[in-house]
């Protein structure tokens, strides 16, 4: 299955022109008992009407194995202010997937919501897919406040004890945020050869990589030396391929916590669970392919004002930052790259125009 190959010059919806042509062979599934479920942007619990079902894809003739060991495993957090975008994020993996039974999702939240598991039930009736409840009192203590008050809910930090919650036999898992769409098949970035590392990401030395750590870290004479030996990069914590076994044997979940409790103590950066994860790994993570998380569209983390697409091959786009685009579609004042987010949204009573 081919991915995206885009340039700069080529207009946006001539972008949305390939997104929906680049559509995968689907059997529709008729179900009229869809869950009487109250939402609102995404949020369940208010004023609107519930999700559209989801159909079910069948697009490779050799799928359906079941072995827990050969599986794709896919884990994201579940959080009502954020499920519409779990559900488009979802819907285009199993749609550009060549076997998307092949694909299990780990969900982790952090207490049992009726609404929101009757949603996913609703939505997607043939999804393979585990919850698990994350702790937040693990974390609560080593927060400290960033820049962005979404950016210290303690489901944000959810993955770091990713290896923790889900199941021994899973031995690699593929963490997503919730504010994205896969565009390719997830089968390729499942494959990616992680050598003797723990994490696999698109990483980008190019970055400013000091500007992640305040004054008081690139002072002392000692935090600084942690990166001796290592060229440290940026890298965006929202895709990442884990080997959940090295994780666990190198104990690293302790190791980003240690620098959790030093910030508490001595502020060293400003930017929520994305620091700690450089300070450990930066560096010392399996590089890969751009395309696989062409990050930032959301804007900065304050204002989260419109960017534009990077040039080059895209297979997922990824709406980190402040600016989500189902509230800007809905706003009435979208990005010009939040219509490629909007074929994905399953949310029932959306009316995007893409003559906006």
């Amino acid at each position: 299955m081919a991915f995206w190959s885009l340039s700069s010059s080529l207009p946006l919806l001539g972008l949305l022109s390939l997104l929906l042509s680049h559509q995968t062979s689907l059997i529709t599934t008729t179900n009229t008992n869809n869950v009487n479920i109250q939402v609102s942007d995404g949020r369940v619990g208010s004023n609107s009407s519930v999700f559209r079902e989801a159909p079910a894809f069948r697009n490779g003739e050799t799928c359906g194995n079941n072995l827990v060991t050969d599986r794709i495993h896919v884990a994201m957090t579940l959080d009502a202010n954020y499920l519409r975008g779990t559900m488009a994020a979802v819907l285009s993996i199993l749609q550009h997937s060549t076997c998307p039974e092949d694909v299990t999702f780990h969900f982790l939240w952090v207490r049992h919501e009726h609404e929101v598991f009757s949603s996913i039930k609703a939505t997607f009736p043939y999804l393979n897919f585990k919850v698990y409840r994350f702790d937040v009192h693990r974390v609560r203590g080593l927060i400290s406040k960033s820049i962005r008050q979404a950016l210290d809910q303690p489901l944000n930090y959810a993955r770091i004890y990713l290896a923790n919650l889900i199941p021994n036999e899973v031995k690699r898992v593929i963490y997503l945020d919730s504010d994205l769409v896969m565009v390719d098949d997830i089968a390729k970035l499942w494959k990616v050869d992680l050598g003797d590392k723990v994490l696999a990401a698109p990483e980008y030395c190019q970055a400013n990589f000091t500007v992640y750590f305040t004054e008081a870290f690139w002072s002392d004479p000692y935090m600084p030396r942690t990166f001796e030996g290592r060229k440290p990069c940026y890298f965006n914590t929202g895709v990442l391929v884990m080997d959940v076994d090295k994780w666990r044997h190198g104990n690293y979940t302790k190791k980003v916590e240690d620098w959790m409790v030093l910030q508490k103590q001595k502020r060293i950066y400003q930017l929520g669970s994305l620091p700690p994860f450089l300070l450990v790994l930066a560096g010392n993570i399996m590089p890969i392919d751009h395309r696989w998380n062409q990050h930032g569209l959301g804007g900065d983390n304050v204002e989260g004002k419109c960017r534009e697409l990077h040039p080059g091959p895209i297979s997922l786009l990824h709406w980190s930052g402040k600016g989500k685009p189902w509230l800007r579609l809905d706003s009435r004042k979208p990005c010009s790259v939040d219509h490629l987010w909007a074929p994905y949204d399953l949310y029932r009573s959306s009316r995007h125009s893409f003559e906006e």
